[in-house]
């Protein structure tokens, strides 16, 4: 084939390539300096030599172009990612025997909005397309998504846009599965990988949040390409009472204040612990992952950083607590801080020594009934198999029944579910997300809203929707609103008497029995003994009292005989 000339001998080319595609690995990069030679609707086109080193390797790759294969009935296929600054591309792989033969190539060029999309999001871009694209081999197999980027994660986050959620509920219609990537074997497959892959994909603070953390945390260096949170915190004792104070700062420099008074005497150090734990606390429920610790106790600060030894017994208590909440963290750093620098800190923490717990406030300040070092009691739960059971195994192992159509209908219902803190939470419409209950928790709180502290014994349509509004959901709330509700002995003995009818009222015609009668001839119908084939039918619109008599036929007669014999007489 010679060098294109003219625009028409460009277009012609990326037709044909556009024909092949299904042939052709990243097709649309391939073709990307010929679109830009196409821009701006010359009749004199431009042929760089990136042009014509894009032609020749178009060439050099067609003549070598891998045979595509056909697949198995039933047979498990694989798909492989890639995202370019210009395009999303897939292909779609069997492997027979430990080899990887290629069926199906997929290229999509990025047009306007798209490539400002995150990484992430032009990855789960190229699944859409090629789910779309290859709908018949999607809904025919199963697909196995080969990557080492948290895609799966993303798609059921509930952060994420709603681009993203309509994308996850396309998905679950197909039997997708996400596996990490080996390494590549076929020939095939390694020329996909490596032409024109981007830098690796930077992965958002929602993948980086839900990492599996190794044993040990980095107490040098902190991650400044990741979200680090700050964290001042201060105790205080005094022959009033002894608090705690701190204020955790979010990488976006939200400040969240947090006070707590101690029901238990406690010296100043223990303070300083106590603030300290319920700081970890505090940024471990918000999914820290790396934090700077702030202190104004050189005490703290040596014994965490093992510069001081922990020698008395409750300080060794406190200090293995500590270290056993750190553990959670990626990455921490502690340092002490002058008073001066840690007033906000401080002030909380005289704020929650000094004040009456029984006198009202305006600053929310917790109660803290014992030490954090005092072991809690433990007891034995029974788990049983309940409705969120196969939703939560599916978001967070994949599990699915062994029905297909079982597994299905399990992949539609859980677009709408997501897990939160191990958690399980329905995505409303119009609310914010709702936390699933069980049918034993939901009776609880059915009955706290009717008749608890605040209850007013609304009715059942009503207590039903101020659960909802209350964030929590189980399948059978209306139900189990309704039944609660016959069964409250109050509402039964003092509820308002309905006087509207059960059912609609219907108007009755006929004031008394036999006022008024309905007549009408029916037939002809198969001949009977006497050559009768028709019917006389008078009815009482009041009774619904039927007179009937065999009639061989009609006539003004016979009609007036049976008014007088059996209505009149």
């Amino acid at each position: 084939m010679e060098r294109p000339k003219t625009t028409k001998d460009i277009q012609s080319l990326t037709g044909r390539v556009a024909a092949l595609s299904r042939f052709i690995s990243k097709a649309t990069d391939k073709c990307v300096p010929f679109f830009k030679a196409l821009k701006g609707g010359k009749r004199d086109i431009t042929w760089t030599a990136e042009c014509d080193n894009a032609f020749q390797d178009l060439k050099n790759y067609m003549s070598k172009a891998p045979l595509l294969s056909k697949p198995l009935p039933g047979e498990i296929l694989y798909l492989y990612l890639s995202v370019s600054g210009t395009a999303v591309s897939s292909v779609l792989i069997r492997k027979p025997e430990k080899a990887e033969l290629p069926i199906f190539y997929v290229s999509k060029a990025l047009q306007s909005a798209e490539l400002r999309y995150p990484p992430l999001e032009q990855l789960a871009l190229a699944l859409v397309v090629s789910a779309r694209r290859l709908r018949p081999y999607f809904q025919a197999h199963g697909i196995k998504v080969l990557t080492n980027q948290p895609l799966r994660q993303v798609l059921q986050k509930p952060e994420i846009s709603g681009r993203l959620i309509k994308w996850a509920i396309e998905l679950e219609e197909f039997d997708i599965q996400f596996v990490p990537r080996p390494a590549e074997k076929g020939q095939a497959v390694t020329d996909f990988i490596s032409e024109l892959t981007p830098a690796t994909v930077r992965p958002t603070y929602e993948a980086i949040t839900e990492t599996i953390l190794p044993d040990q945390t980095d107490t040098e260096h902190l991650d400044t390409s990741t979200p680090v949170w700050g964290l001042h915190v201060d105790g205080s004792a005094n022959q009033q009472g002894c608090g705690a104070g701190l204020v955790l700062t979010t990488p976006d420099g939200l400040k969240i204040e947090y006070a707590l008074r101690f029901d238990f005497r406690s010296s100043n150090n223990e303070a300083e612990y106590e603030a300290l734990l319920a700081g970890l606390r505090l940024a471990k429920s918000m999914n820290a992952r790396q934090i700077r610790i702030h202190s104004d106790s050189q005490l703290i600060v040596n014994q965490v950083t093992a510069d001081f030894a922990a020698k008395d017994a409750s300080m060794h208590a406190y200090l293995s607590t500590a270290h056993q909440l750190l553990r959670s963290f990626q990455a921490y750093e502690i340092k002490q801080i002058p008073r001066g620098e840690n007033s906000h800190a401080d002030a909380l923490a005289r704020l929650a020594s000094a004040i009456n717990d029984k006198v009202g406030r305006k600053v929310p300040v917790e109660i803290l009934a014992q030490p954090s070092t005092t072991a809690s009691e433990a007891y034995t739960v029974r788990y049983e198999d309940t409705w969120m059971s196969p939703i939560y195994l599916y978001l967070t192992s994949g599990t699915l029944p062994e029905d297909k159509a079982q597994a299905r209908k399990l992949r539609y219902r859980s677009a709408r579910y997501t897990v939160i803190n191990n958690m399980l939470y329905k995505r409303g419409y119009t609310t914010p997300y709702l936390k699933c209950l069980t049918a034993e928790l939901g009776d609880y709180v059915l009955r706290e809203i009717h008749n608890g502290v605040c209850g007013d014994h609304s009715g059942s349509r009503s207590l039903a929707y101020k659960v909802f509004r209350q964030g929590y959901f189980w399948p059978t709330m209306h139900q189990d609103a309704n039944t609660l509700v016959k069964k409250c002995d109050k509402c039964q003995r003092f509820g308002n008497v309905p006087h509207i009818p059960a059912e609609p009222l219907t108007p009755i015609v006929s004031p008394w029995p036999f006022a008024q009668w309905g007549l009408d001839l029916i037939g002809p119908m198969p001949q009977g003994k006497g050559q009768v084939k028709y019917a006389v039918v008078a009815v009482d619109y009041f009774t619904k009292w039927v007179e009937a008599e065999p009639l061989a036929t009609i006539t003004a007669v016979k009609i007036e005989d049976f008014v007088w014999t059996h209505i009149c007489c």
